[in-house]
């Protein structure tokens, strides 16, 4: 491991940041710190994770959403200050790392299966029915 990784991982344990781990095509809650003017509240920003970038200390992730019915994408770096929390609303079951095509969906197209843990994909285990 060179020296950069280090230093860059020892940087992430300095911060004490724990989220909870999501992917792609899961719905999650971001609690943001904004300011405006002198004030400062945190603001919630929920929608679908359409794409994650693991760069260590760089990395980022894209959350998407419809408001007012107009698509709204925004990219947030995963070990940012601003970011206050992170929740995670449901387990999306997708099948691609990216989920660039979700902009072109609309209404039920844009729908995504939530993923059952403990269950296996592909219908019936056996048995009678």
């Amino acid at each position: 491991m060179n020296i950069i990784q280090k230093l860059e991982e020892e940087e992430i344990k300095r911060m004490g940041k724990k989220f909870p781990e999501f992917s792609p095509g899961d719905t999650v809650i971001v609690n943001v710190g904004v300011v405006e003017g002198e004030r400062k509240r945190v603001q919630a920003y929920e929608g679908v994770v359409i794409a994650k970038r693991n760069r260590g200390i760089n990395s980022s992730f894209t959350v998407r959403k419809v408001s007012s019915g107009e698509g709204v994408e925004r990219t947030f770096q995963t070990y940012s200050p601003l970011i206050d929390s992170i929740e995670l609303k449901r387990k999306g079951d997708v099948r691609r790392a990216k989920l660039y095509y979700m902009r072109k969906l609309s209404g039920k197209g844009a729908r995504i299966r939530e993923k059952i843990e403990g269950h296996e994909p592909g219908g019936e285990q056996g048995g009678e029915k």
